[in-house]
């Protein structure tokens, strides 16, 4: 691509949110935006932009959507080739799926394979950003930290640490766990579009111990995110409470290790106690809503609409592979739907805007990715409004933005990917 390039067509940026009283009017619809050096250079009128870079180079993309890439939240990448996997609740679900299959990421060469694949299938889905899970293996933290810098990709991901109710060879120790992730921390942390974050998967396969040593590191690097699970079904729940007896909730069993502030990622965060949700505000944690997910495995509801007007900071994400898509678009779909179910259905505004900005901002990242402003980096997403005949036929009788994107999200896939950028180049 040329040093400087204009794309046209119809440019999507967000001055507020629409969880906010501005509603649908927290958008801003303009012609084009302009992009050079990997950054966005200006969004605004084509005459404007063309006067402003007389030798920038003009993509002309008609009528189609042009957005910021979509930014998933939370997800396991070592999961992606079990993904749909039938049947089972959580805990069944780790043991028989989840957890054969991350032994297999010792081996260095299929963790590169995996990581490969799962770069593409994302990127053939319009999603830019990534925080992602890998297994207790170093191999794979590497694996994937390596895959997303040849591709100039932003991504978070850390060392999952376990050192209780896992098989043996997917158990390390608090010890351990605490050299590794502050190894690869100190490797990888900063280098390019590439962040670590500290990762005990989540209470149960944690003992306290760890639990301590993951604390202590989070308070050593405290600028570095920290990602685990909450509340994701009440059987969880129960096992979490039986195996910390002194706890007050889930929560508390993350709080009482240091593992509780405004850098964290509490994935699910289904079944949330009032204490809980007072406490995650206080301390403006993100919760991360992964409906595909929540749905598959028979989860719960997530309260979006409650949580958002209580003031939470909430992202999005398709939690591949307990979610049943890769795709940013279906998980769209599955969010309002879950909000059909608590009567509280989400506007297309909101949507689009949790799997951005929304989401870049649970991840602190919201002054770099997420939106399409001059300054930010240029992740884009392409959308084609009219991917297959059921969608045009329904967005052609559109008499908004809205009602035409509508479709698009609930019916759309890979097909209504036109074109996917990751650092100001098309992938």
């Amino acid at each position: 691509m040329p040093a400087e390039f204009i794309l046209k067509g119809q440019v999507l940026s967000f001055s507020d949110t629409p969880f906010s009283e501005a509603g649908a009017d927290a958008a801003q619809h303009y012609e084009a935006v302009a992009v050079g050096d990997g950054k966005i250079l200006n969004v605004g009128n084509l005459s404007d932009l063309k006067a402003a870079h007389p030798g920038a180079e003009l993509r002309d993309l008609g009528d189609k959507l042009i957005c910021a890439g979509f930014v998933d939240a939370h997800v396991h990448y070592p999961q992606t080739a079990m993904i749909a996997s039938w049947g089972k609740r959580l805990i069944d679900w780790l043991n028989s799926y989840t957890f054969p299959e991350e032994m297999k990421f010792a081996d260095p060469a299929y963790a590169r394979e995996i990581a490969d694949r799962y770069l593409d299938l994302t990127a053939a889905n319009g999603t830019t950003t990534i925080c992602s899970y890998c297994t207790i293996h170093s191999e794979s933290v590497e694996a994937f930290f390596s895959a997303a810098q040849a591709r100039g990709q932003r991504v978070i991901a850390g060392k999952t640490c376990m050192d209780r109710n896992a098989p043996e060879g997917l158990r390390d120790t608090a010890q351990s766990a605490f050299d590794d992730s502050k190894r690869l921390l100190q490797t990888w942390h900063g280098v390019d579009r590439i962040e670590y974050a500290i990762t005990p998967r989540f209470s149960p396969t944690s003992t306290p111990e760890q639990m301590e040593a993951m604390g202590a590191l989070w308070a050593e690097h405290p600028d570095v995110l920290m990602q685990t699970h909450l509340s994701e079904q009440t059987d969880e729940i129960e096992w979490v409470l039986s195996l910390y007896p002194d706890a007050r909730d889930y929560l508390d069993t993350y709080e009482k290790f240091g593992l509780l502030r405004e850098r964290g990622l509490y994935g699910h965060a289904i079944h949330l106690t009032d204490r809980e949700k007072d406490k995650l505000r206080e301390h403006d944690a993100s919760l991360i809503h992964c409906p595909t997910s929540n749905t598959f495995i028979g989860s719960g509801l997530f309260d979006m609409s409650g949580l958002m007007a209580d003031g939470h900071r909430i992202g999005l994400a398709t939690d591949t592979g307990g979610g049943s898509s890769f795709s940013m678009l279906r998980t769209m779909a599955a969010a309002y739907e879950i909000g059909q179910l608590r009567g509280t259905p989400l506007h297309p505004s909101q949507l689009i805007w949790l799997a951005t900005q929304g989401s870049a901002n649970a991840l602190r990242m919201a002054d770099k990715i997420g939106n399409i402003a001059p300054g930010m980096e240029a992740d884009l997403v392409v959308l084609d409004l009219a991917s297959t005949p059921a969608i045009a036929q329904r967005s052609e009788r559109a008499e908004d933005l809205w009602e035409a994107l509508f479709p698009t999200i609930m019916m759309g896939d890979d097909r209504a990917i036109a074109e996917t950028w990751i650092g100001g180049r098309k992938v």
